[in-house]
């Protein structure tokens, strides 16, 4: 990545990527150069923007055999959590945008998404399944204060005791403990609560907007106290950075009240790996070389390795020394692998089929 890519730190202050290249699909790439002008103003920071999408449907599913959801739904495109390290970062070039700092700051709502949603699970023939959300991007991220599209999701799921997965890092979801906790006592409600370093300075320049580890080990405990089953995610490990804290995370975790745990090693698809290593030589140069030399010892020699069975938890020795670490850590605080199945036999269409548009 070149240094005319680089956006001054005084416009990029509280995000995680350094540039904003053009994404992989652009016909043309963009760079900033020096033009002698000098400017006197100061720089304007660089400010949220949220547009609207009017999805036609808003569940899709996918068959990768790795992961632990087949359906899955998402209220927003891209982050304001802005993680240097989101695999969802490429999914912006899809839009003509750039996986970095256009993924933190130049947002997708899908306001009509709660509706679209009621007419998918009224329609004839629809079978239940768990609905993943916050899989790609998240669904507790800040704009979520103010939009209410994911309170809204759950509203029309509660109405048809449908069940959900969650997943995510922010302590918004303590908003809606109202609607997850007579969900979570019928069996309808898992949540996964990421939590990747106990150390707040790490976790300010790797995800600058995401709610401190303190705060998040909180918002666990306070779900647990509510009944809600919760899943901590020590994802992603990031190697020669964060991978020496993982008994650590997950006695803190189970001590907070989670039931089981889960584990993911780093992962930098696409356009990801180049912001990473940008991040990593600005934020951590001490260290930049040693954490990519483990990252291509995970993943076969490149900086990503994409086949499944691989992809989530790296391959080789170290590969399987951070397992065996995890394993005995989870067995020795008490936690399992996976939370109990959710229940699909509950599922109902509130007043029979066609009555759908009176919970709106």
């Amino acid at each position: 990545m070149e240094e005319t890519e680089r956006i001054e730190p005084a416009r990029r202050r509280g995000r995680a990527a350094a540039s904003n290249p053009s994404g992989r699909f652009e016909p043309y790439r963009h760079v900033i150069v020096a033009d002698g002008w000098d400017r006197e103003e100061e720089p304007t920071p660089l400010r949220t923007e949220v547009t609207e999408e009017r999805p036609r449907r808003v569940l899709t599913t996918n068959d990768s055999p790795d992961v632990g959801f087949d359906v899955s739904l998402n209220p927003y495109r891209g982050c304001e959590h802005g993680c240097i390290y989101c695999f969802a970062r490429p999914g912006h070039a899809w839009l003509g945008l750039s996986p970095g700092l256009d993924f933190e700051t130049r947002l997708i709502a899908r306001p009509q998404a709660p509706e679209v949603l009621g007419r998918e699970l009224a329609a004839r023939g629809y079978v239940p399944r768990v609905i993943a959300i916050g899989t790609y991007t998240d669904p507790y991220q800040p704009i979520e204060r103010d939009r209410r599209i994911m309170r809204r999701l759950l509203e029309v799921l509660s109405a048809h005791d449908h069940p959900v997965a969650i997943t995510t890092k922010g302590m918004l979801i303590e908003r809606d403990i109202d609607l997850l906790a007579p969900m979570a006592a019928k069996g309808l409600v898992h949540v996964g609560l990421s939590v990747t370093t106990l150390d707040p300075a790490t976790a300010r320049a790797m995800e600058p907007r995401v709610p401190s580890p303190a705060r998040r080990l909180l918002v666990l405990r306070r779900l647990a106290g509510a009944g809600i089953p919760v899943r901590v995610m020590v994802a992603p490990v990031v190697p020669a950075l964060t991978d020496h804290e993982i008994e650590a995370i997950l006695a803190a975790a189970a001590e907070s009240g989670a039931k089981a745990a889960g584990l993911i090693v780093l992962r930098l698809p696409a356009e990801v790996a180049p912001l990473f290593r940008d991040w990593l030589a600005e934020r951590f140069p001490d260290r930049a070389a040693r954490v990519m030399n483990r990252v291509r010892e995970l993943h076969g020699g490149r900086d990503y390795d994409p086949a499944w069975g691989r992809r989530m938890t790296g391959q080789g020795e170290w590969a399987r020394l951070l397992a065996a670490r995890f394993d005995l850590a989870c067995r020795r605080l008490g936690l399992a692998r996976a939370l109990p199945p959710l229940r699909t036999d509950l599922f109902r269409v509130p007043g029979g089929s066609g009555s759908q548009l009176s919970l709106f």
